[in-house]
């Protein structure tokens, strides 16, 4: 069982996206996959633009997107549900909804023999909290806290254990604007250092900019970052690893509380792209890789990911591509084109699930 979610833009034609490849890599795999869909069609940004009302209105079905899916998370992890594939909807409901389920998400980049694991706070820090309006104020608060950031050191120390078995983590590296903090931040870093044994070094981002441009990348480095660095960051620091456009990726996002906790939602990098809605032109790649991940991680089938890399490698040999890359193919006919290029890609022995996300302590 796979949840589906599904925002306003583009939405619609990437979930149609999803179902088609996923049907079919489960078709290839003699799997059968139920996809359950929340009942509602969330807002993006542009959408809650267009429905006027001001500010207050906003405000409200801000509110209530972010209520709808946080209680279909929480049904879906109930149910046994172990993967969310979620279109782009608008940020502010999402990230109420990271904030008050312990969200991360997580990128491996890989370059040559330097891959870096990038694990992005999206628990707390300035892109969560509530805003508070006054005739021409808004004030935002934001909260940080120890047990936080504790679970997210000890999630990002559990993801570089799985991630190399066989070398230990000598230390992680914290990004985070903490000069802000009072001290606080600082203090949490050498008690979760001392707590799980491991080098935890906290640094401005400004610094791992620099120390990244002076000493390139690591063989095997860790990052733990608040989102005001990362999402700045991830479109530069794929271009460094040569992993291209941002566009044709898709990212995960685990969530650490305890009541969804072995949740994981998968999405496309890209936004709503409101602009192009209904013109059959949106990149689905993303999606597309999305859904083969979810497919070999979630729903037994073993190789899709493979699978779907060779048949890419396929049709961008042959030019098939939507106009943002250079194409000259509606998205149909490029999903058209991979599924009948598409075939099963053998792997020996069992699947390997998806790296399930570790429970906060103590909530």
């Amino acid at each position: 069982m796979v949840g589906l979610a599904v925002g306003r833009g583009t939405g619609e034609e990437v979930a149609a996206v999803f179902r088609r490849v996923l049907d079919r890599l489960a078709q290839l795999h003699g799997r059968r996959v139920r996809i359950v869909r929340s009942p509602r069609t969330y807002h993006s940004y542009a959408s809650l633009r267009r429905e006027g009302g001001g500010v207050e209105r906003m405000r409200e079905l801000t509110r209530q997107d972010a209520a709808h899916y946080e209680d279909f998370c929480r049904r879906q992890a109930a149910a046994g549900t172990g993967a969310v594939f979620r279109t782009a909807i608008n940020a502010q409901s999402l990230y109420l909804v990271r904030q008050r389920l312990s969200a991360v998400k997580v990128d491996t980049l890989s370059a040559g023999d330097a891959t870096l694991l990038l694990v992005r706070d999206e628990a707390q820090g300035f892109y969560t909290g509530e805003n508070q309006h006054e005739p021409g104020v808004l004030h935002r608060a934001t909260t940080f806290s120890r047990h936080t950031t504790d679970a997210i050191v000890a999630f990002a120390l559990h993801r570089a254990r799985a991630l190399w078995p066989e070398s230990p983590v000598e230390r992680i590296t914290l990004a985070y604007k903490y000069h802000l903090l009072d001290g606080a931040l600082e203090d949490w870093a050498a008690e979760a250092s001392a707590r799980h044994g491991v080098a935890v070094e906290l640094f401005q981002p400004d610094t791992v900019n620099r120390n990244l441009i002076a000493h390139g990348l690591p063989a095997r480095g860790v990052i733990v970052a608040g989102n005001e660095w990362a999402d700045i960051m991830h479109v530069v620091l794929l271009d460094r690893f040569g992993a291209g456009r941002q566009e044709n990726h898709f990212t995960e996002n685990a969530h650490l509380h305890p009541d969804v906790a072995g949740l994981v939602e998968y999405q496309t990098v890209h936004g709503s792209a409101d602009d192009i809605e209904g013109t059959d032109s949106v990149n689905p790649v993303a999606t597309i890789r999305a859904a083969a991940a979810i497919a070999e991680r979630h729903a037994g089938c073993s190789g899709a990911a493979r699978a779907v890399e060779d048949a890419l490698d396929q049709l961008a040999g042959r030019g098939v591509g939507t106009p943002d890359v250079g194409g000259r193919h509606s998205t149909t006919e490029v999903v058209d084109a991979l599924l009948d290029t598409l075939r099963p890609h053998p792997v020996p022995g069992p699947t390997t699930p998806g790296d399930p996300a570790a429970p906060v302590p103590g909530r």
